[in-house]
């Protein structure tokens, strides 16, 4: 069954490159892959491209954006399928686009999505342990990525390419390897940005390793040291990624963060500010997507929250058919000192944003993380319940009536 499902994927791709005409070839096409920071790295790429005159188009799990045009990313794939990409870069190259930058995912891979793309670089920004249900281990979720590599290695049909790698994440070597030979490898991490001196609005040692993504690609296109530090200095960040909502007269966040590592770094980023034993507190609202994705990170992400949080408050996320109960559970479980007893369990996200909200004092931080930009909250048989994070919160913090 799975073969028949790839062959059907593979056709898929082939027919839809045919169908629009092989758009690919007409246009300078970057994908970003990796567990964290692609579409922050993918947006900063943009601004560079943007602030140095050029027409640029933009695929992500965020938005889609042509030239001057932008709208929300509805899909509920952060990679979209082989038509609808390949209709997007014909749209590009039709509006006359310079460059094309796209989100490139596991699961995208796994079904060809990246196939008939004709990629003129790849570029990895991390791994870390993610979608380990989907892909069976972390070494399959990592050959994914790879895939992506060698994929564009093999079968791009541009003359010269380009692969950038983070040279601090886990196993790059699997993608140098992927990629030697074939074109030219571009090694950056985030010591990169100690030299250069780059102001940014971004917060967290984790965007300086976005930021020497989006760098290292720029300079590759002979893009000057004006011009970047232009773009990233008037960079405001992407929406849902360690957004603030509020800084004064306590701070709330909100961010996307669904893995571990990722949350894990929001809130060293945020306890910085708080700061431990001024009297400052870092109240958490999380919670875990449902469905069978991922069940093993739950503990582990439980556990992350005791070690940061002062308050901690769990709550509904993307269930599908799971007891939203249940997810909260296994979050607990991970708790095994204090961690319980500064714990809330409240169901409905709404109240608990607003429980945190109550909660906090002059000089807190509230984050609520899981959620970011995303449109809607997936529920029981199939359903999506419209969703908007930052709407939701603004309201909470102004007083105003939260319609159910």
């Amino acid at each position: 069954m799975e073969q028949i499902k790839s062959i059907y994927h593979f056709g898929l791709a082939w027919f839809g490159n045919l169908w629009f005409k092989k758009p690919s070839k007409k246009i300078f096409i970057i994908g970003v892959t990796g567990t964290k920071g692609k579409s922050t790295v993918t947006e900063l790429i943009n601004a560079i491209l943007e602030t140095a005159g050029k027409r640029a188009a933009v695929s992500s799990s965020v938005r889609f954006k042509m030239d001057g045009e932008s709208r929300p990313n509805f899909t509920g794939m952060s990679m979209t399928g082989r038509f609808l990409l390949q209709k997007f870069l014909a749209e590009a190259v039709s509006k006359g686009c310079d460059y094309a930058v796209i989100e490139v995912t596991s699961q995208g891979v796994l079904q060809h999505r990246h196939r008939f793309v004709d990629f003129d670089a790849a570029l990895v920004t991390n791994l870390e342990p993610e979608h380990i249900e989907a892909h069976g281990s972390f070494e399959n979720y990592r050959d994914s990525k790879v895939k992506f590599f060698r994929d564009v290695s093999l079968y791009s049909a541009k003359s010269q390419k380009f692969f950038f790698i983070n040279s601090e994440t886990r196993d790059y070597e699997f993608f140098s390897a992927a990629a030697a030979d074939f074109g030219r490898i571009v090694l950056f991490n985030k010591k990169d940005m100690i030299k250069v001196k780059i102001k940014t609005k971004l917060i967290g040692e984790f965007n300086m390793e976005n930021i020497a993504a989006a760098v290292a690609f720029a300079r590759s296109r002979n893009i000057d040291w004006d011009t970047i530090r232009q773009a990233v200095e008037a960079f405001d960040g992407v929406p849902g990624r360690l957004e603030f909502v509020q800084k004064t007269p306590f701070s709330v966040v909100i961010d996307y963060a669904h893995t571990p590592d990722s949350l894990e770094k929001v809130y060293q980023t945020l306890k910085g500010k708080g700061g431990k034993g001024d009297g400052k507190k870092l109240i958490c609202v999380l919670g875990a997507a449902g469905g069978g994705r991922d069940m093993w990170k739950r503990p582990v992400m439980g556990g992350i929250a005791e070690k940061y949080c002062d308050s901690i408050i769990l709550t509904n996320e993307d269930p599908f058919d799971e007891d939203p109960q249940e997810i909260i559970d296994e979050i607990e479980s991970g708790m095994i000192n204090s961690g319980k007893k500064k714990v809330r369990k409240i169901i409905d996200r709404r109240e608990a944003i607003r429980a945190a909200i109550r909660s906090a004092k002059k000089g807190d931080s509230v984050i609520i993380t899981g959620k970011g930009s995303e449109a809607y909250m997936r529920v029981a048989d199939g359903r999506q319940i419209s969703w908007n994070e930052k709407e939701i919160t603004t309201k909470i913090l102004n007083g105003e009536r939260i319609e159910a």
